[in-house]
């Protein structure tokens, strides 16, 4: 994410809870209760995101992890194509040999 987009992101935030607040109080909800019930939408919202954060850092589904599973993922590939017939059939016998290991053991 770039910093213009965490900007935007805030702005935008900032611009729902205003929102909320005038549409509370046109509603005929008294300002007061009008603003705790906005600081409710809001520290709701960001308990919610703060959730969905910690469930990504959990499961290790973060920009990070992907573009690092995709970095490893492109440089097996472009190892595999560079490899000879006669390398891929050493690399299949020693799989289809360890494979035979583990369903021994």
């Amino acid at each position: 994410m770039r910093r213009i987009d965490a900007i935007g992101i805030t702005i935008g935030v900032f611009a729902a809870g205003g929102l909320i607040y005038l549409v509370l109080q046109v509603v005929g909800i008294d300002g007061t209760d009008a603003g705790i019930w906005t600081q409710a939408v809001l520290v709701g919202g960001l308990v919610v995101w703060l959730l969905t954060y910690l469930f990504r850092v959990m499961s290790s589904n973060m920009t990070y992890n992907q573009q690092l599973n995709d970095y490893e993922e492109a440089v097996l590939q472009k190892r595999l194509a560079e490899m000879t017939p006669e390398e891929l059939a050493q690399l299949q016998a020693e799989i289809e040999q360890e494979k035979a290991d583990r369903t021994d053991k």
